[in-house]
């Protein structure tokens, strides 16, 4: 069975976007931050986007390793973007790129479905679709990565559960500016 990450970059009051989808809020990473994502994307068998964060990766991501300036790292993650299996699930885009799938129907049944296969870690990113990954208890790790920055609302990393979730810490890292990094192992 496949392991499911969730992993986002996400203020110190807990959102991943301020209002109006606002993530300036971040600034570029640090060369250690940057290193870090590429590493976790590295080691990721297959990546599953909701359609906002599907849209953000997909604007840069296909020619990053064209762009003026872009750092060996840049350049390798652009490269392992585009190698990596994606699954967008979204019912308002019609079209994928970039050895990519696009699921328009059940998200949950299909999360399930890829779980039970054979084969590498998968990250879920998109706070809307996590979430409802987060609600039917299909989340194996929580990956979160705090700015220390207050932007008082806009979208939540975590979303209203049903009942607790215990976790268990496995790592705590802190980074350039005052970033730090907790991880945390669902224990079943």
């Amino acid at each position: 069975m496949r392991k499911l990450i969730y992993a986002m970059n996400l203020t110190l009051d807990g959102y991943v976007a301020a209002a109006g989808d606002d993530i300036g809020w971040s600034g570029p990473p640090s060369p250690e931050l940057f290193q870090w994502w590429l590493e976790r994307e590295q080691a990721s068998g297959m990546s599953l986007y909701g359609r906002k964060l599907w849209e953000a990766m997909s604007s840069f991501w296909p020619t990053g390793d064209e762009q003026p300036g872009a750092t060996p790292a840049e350049i390798e993650f652009a490269r392992n973007w585009r190698d990596t299996p994606k699954v967008v699930f979204s019912s308002t885009i019609d079209k994928v790129d970039w050895n990519t799938r696009l699921v328009t129907g059940d998200a949950i049944a299909e999360i399930r479905r890829l779980k039970a296969e054979d084969g590498g870690p998968m990250t879920i990113g998109g706070a809307k679709l996590a979430g409802a990954a987060m609600r039917a208890g299909l989340i194996d790790e929580y990956a979160i990565v705090t700015h220390p920055v207050l932007v008082g609302g806009g979208t939540p990393f975590f979303t209203a559960l049903d009942g607790w979730v215990n976790l268990d810490l496995v790592e705590t890292r802190t980074f350039p500016g005052g970033v730090v990094l907790t991880r945390y192992e669902t224990r079943r």
